[in-house]
């Protein structure tokens, strides 16, 4: 296509919104080259927005942008050129509408793959045209126009969108929406995208005319619309981690993108999504936007998500360095929570087999070199690099973040005191990564509480009225010890990269046959199946009195050992409790004792045993329940001998009871798990002060569910 051409195709709708010929051209040539190019094609725009000149500033929308172009051009196979990005004040209304229609609108023809993405602010606007609805929308770079007498915003309506979405002639679209709608009460917590807007506020005339138009235009398509959020009422939240930051959401579907394979059901990635923004602190529930009435959304898959390949990984090379040893990574594809302890000496391979041992690391982006040097084949740029060994820090703290809110004096009391507890470090919420926030009650200020990224208050972690700060840090010290060991022990979550063959499925037990809740299995063997029968549900609701199994098969040709930890309302440790009683009658005390549970090769096992005695029977009242299932090669020692000085139940007790000295139970399981390691003796200086994982000898499967 001549640029002459290009320039008179746009010429009409760039007429009709009012820009001038170089406002657009400001855009940079990419754009034209990309609608140069003949179909089918995988064509994608991408929009990211931090700064808004009139409303406080975001900071995660433009990672966002280049977590979805990474993934895109290394995962899914699409060309750089096809990737239309609109960023800061370049995503106006009217230019993300004119992008649309001719990087979209105008190019894609049927099989075409589309991918549409929007970071940042949302809102709810009424219109004229209807009574007292609110519709959501979009907040552009130009959100709104001042005038004398009323406020008019600049908004693009989410149904405009979706009409747009529909007008495409293929069938393999996907929107991806990391923004919300509506602000809650709560202001503890994460960086909320959404914008609260004055009922008062009138949309833009050229918006309603726009939407006018849409209507009259046949649907084509039937796109796939997934959100951050289920409800309006929901808040999208973005956090810092290491080096930079991010939509959760967004985050979390991309790293779960990097390692699945092909014939994924939507369902099953929410789930697998929903589990991980759990564990980064936030209850959001990321949904489909069900567009077409008759979509069934339990059969839908991301067809228009299909990789390149079946082989997943945790990153990819970017850059090859001249001396040819070292090349630049990308490691979007880690668990979020690893990556912030992901440490030097870890080891990713290449698809030539050869290992990348890590030298430094900077956000997502890692350097590496060669493992071995000589006889190595040279690495290539787009290469997909999976983990091998993972190397963790021995010393991991807690981290605490103090919420802004707080006065000086109280922080300064609060980090003094927090100081003087093991194992936790404070830094101030919002500028740096934390697991936690220490801040008062909004109900009743002058009260200290412990809450979740996404400000919800832990339970019992609120104090009287009153009460000083650095009594407060004190009554928390048992939780934290709690949380610190939660946290190292879902350190440990390899699903992606394991090469252990395992599966397990979360079950309830009925009269008839189990019902499956969720399932989880480690994607990177030969075992594996593409086509599993996966639950379709999301967070799975239990309801009380339920009684429930894990159904855990070993796949692969070695005995494996296992132990379950697990979390209720990030507040109980529990574990799952297989005892012995000794044999030995004359004993002084006659205690029952943990003892191993191995599944053989090939055999599949039921966690509890199917006996009157060992029931797992839900108890009441309601609650939230994470649990973390770990299986290694070799026998669980310090773990059981962790846990036999710490719980001394009887035998009529349920199987998973609470747990106490939990920290030492999770250093007991890291230790096990590094002493799986047949490679120690090759990283001698890094054993001392790390623990090293080999993917080969252990699996880490993570189950959640909401009992009620």
């Amino acid at each position: 296509m001549k640029r002459r051409t290009f320039l008179n195709r746009i010429g009409s709708i760039l007429a009709v919104l009012g820009l001038t010929e170089a406002e657009w051209l400001t855009l940079g040539n990419r754009y034209y080259y990309a609608l140069a190019q003949p179909s089918p094609r995988k064509l994608a725009l991408l929009i990211g927005i931090n700064q808004y000149p009139k409303l406080p500033y975001l900071s995660g929308c433009l990672t966002d942008v280049e977590l979805q172009r990474e993934l895109l051009i290394h995962r899914f196979g699409f060309q750089r050129s096809d990737i239309l990005t609109l960023t800061e004040e370049q995503a106006s209304r009217e230019f993300i509408e004119a992008a649309f229609v001719d990087h979209l609108g105008k190019q894609a023809q049927a099989d075409d793959v589309v991918v549409f993405h929007f970071s940042g602010y949302g809102s709810r606007v009424k219109l004229e045209t209807s009574s007292d609805a609110m519709q959501n929308a979009l907040v552009p770079a130009n959100e709104s126009q001042n005038t004398q007498n009323e406020k008019i915003v600049n908004y693009l309506l989410e149904e405009s969108l979706l009409l747009l979405l529909r007008s495409l002639p293929t069938n393999r679209v996907t929107g991806v929406l990391d923004t919300s709608y509506s602000v809650p009460n709560s202001v503890i917590g994460l960086k909320i995208r959404a914008l609260q807007e004055s009922p008062e506020a009138k949309l833009v005339a050229e918006e309603l005319d726009f939407l006018k138009e849409l209507k009259t235009q046949k649907s084509r398509s039937t796109p796939v619309v997934l959100t951050a959020t289920s409800s309006y009422k929901q808040s999208a939240r973005e956090a810092v981690f290491s080096g930079f930051s991010a939509g959760l959401f967004t985050y979390a579907l991309t790293q779960y993108l990097w390692e699945i394979t092909p014939a994924t059901k939507i369902q099953v990635a929410l789930s697998h999504v929903e589990n991980s923004l759990y564990k980064l602190g936030s209850k959001q529930q990321p949904d489909l936007l069900n567009t077409q009435k008759n979509q069934n959304v339990e059969t839908l898959h991301l067809t228009s998500l299909l990789p390149d390949s079946n082989i997943g990984g945790e990153g990819v090379v970017r850059a090859v360095e001249e001396d040819g040893k070292t090349v630049q990574l990308w490691l979007a594809g880690l668990p979020p929570q690893v990556l912030l302890y992901y440490g030097v000496n870890s080891r990713l391979t290449l698809p030539t087999t050869e290992q990348l041992v890590l030298r430094s690391r900077s956000g997502l982006t890692a350097k590496a070199q060669f493992f071995k040097i000589e006889g190595a084949t040279p690495a290539q740029v787009g290469q997909l690099v999976q983990e091998a060994v993972r190397v963790l820090p021995k010393n991991i703290n807690l981290i605490i973040g103090l919420d802004t809110q707080l006065e000086r004096i109280e922080r300064v009391d609060a980090t003094s005191g927090f100081a003087a507890t093991a194992h936790v470090s404070t830094v101030v919420a919002g500028e740096q990564p934390a697991d936690y926030i220490f801040g008062k009650l909004q109900q009743t200020p002058s009260r200290y509480g412990l809450f979740t990224l996404d400000g919800e208050l832990i339970p019992d972690t609120a104090g009287v009225v009153g009460e000083a700060v650095k009594v407060a840090v004190l009554r928390l010290a048992p939780k934290l010890s709690t949380l610190l060991a939660a946290k190292l022990w879902r350190l440990t979550e390899n699903e992606g990269s394991s090469r252990l063959a395992i599966k397990a499925t979360l079950e309830i037990i009925s009269d008839k046959s189990p019902q499956a809740l969720t399932q989880r299995q480690t994607q990177r063997t030969q075992h594996s199946s593409l086509n599993t029968q996966q639950s379709t549900f999301r967070t799975p609701i239990v309801p009380i009195g339920s009684r429930m199994q894990y159904r855990l098969q070993n796949e692969s040709d070695r005995p494996v050992y296992l132990i379950l930890l697990g979390l209720k309302n990030n507040q109980t440790p529990t574990v799952f409790y297989s005892w012995e009683t000794p044999q030995e009658p004359n004993t002084t005390e006659n205690k029952p004792l943990f003892q191993e549970v191995v599944i053989a090769p090939g055999e599949t096992l039921t966690l509890p045993k199917n006996n009157a005695g060992s029931e797992w029977v839900i108890p009441a009242p309601a609650f939230f329940s994470e649990q973390q299932l770990i299986f290694s090669i070799a026998p669980l020692s310090a773990t059981l001998a962790a846990l036999n000085t710490a719980n001394y139940p009887t035998p009529d007790q349920h199987p998973i009871v609470p747990l106490s000295k939990p920290l030492d139970v999770a250093q007991a399981l890291l230790q096990d798990l590094h002493n799986a390691n047949f490679i120690k003796t090759e990283m001698n200086g890094t054993a001392t002060d790390s623990y090293i994982l080999d993917v080969n000898n252990w699996a880490s499967l993570s189950f959640t569910f909401q009992v009620a």
